[in-house]
């Protein structure tokens, strides 16, 4: 069984930060910490996490999405764990989404990103990896990708009018679209 890491909050400098670099995927503290980011975000019914958001400052993230409380229409895929990411090219066409961050408790923004990314990562067994990805996926991996930057959500909302909070979300947002 691997440990649920402690999710550090807004406010603590860590997430500020730019991450460092992974230099070595194999070592032993590089696996465990993968592991240990797949059970927290399984756990938190979240459907990212970056590294940063353990406190630990490293450029590596999990794309882990999957319909649960906090998304129910986000699709179904495998956690995946992806190091020292890259957004290679970008569409033109940026589109707004609710977006919550297990780092930021209790609050939603609507947030611009890309509609289409093309990435590139190593994956936890040291293979180079390219991929498209399209709507909710490349949200979840712009906004983890920006917690290696030292941004969180909050950062790329256009205006305060367009945050609420969950509770707000889930009666207004989540009621709505299953009515």
């Amino acid at each position: 069984m691997t440990d649920k890491s402690s999710i550090i909050q807004l406010g603590n400098p860590k997430l500020r930060e730019k991450a460092a670099w992974v230099e070595n995927i194999q070592d032993e503290k590089i696996q465990k910490l993968i592991d240990d980011l797949i059970a927290t975000v399984v756990q938190a019914n979240g459907v990212g996490i970056a590294a940063p958001q353990v406190a630990e400052s490293l450029r590596l993230l999990i794309v882990a999405s999957r319909p649960n409380a906090r998304y129910p229409d986000a699709p179904e895929m495998q956690p995946t764990a992806m190091i020292n990411p890259q957004i290679i090219s970008h569409s033109t066409e940026v589109v707004k989404g609710w977006e919550g961050c297990l780092s930021v408790p209790g609050i939603r923004g609507l947030v611009p990103r890309y509609q289409t990314i093309e990435i590139e990562y190593t994956d936890r067994d040291g293979n180079l990896q390219q991929h498209e990805l399209t709507d909710f996926v490349a949200r979840i991996f712009q906004h983890e990708y920006d917690h290696l930057e030292g941004m969180v959500f909050l950062d790329r909302v256009e205006s305060t009018e367009e945050l609420m909070t969950e509770t707000e979300y889930q009666q207004r947002i989540v009621k709505a679209e299953k009515s």
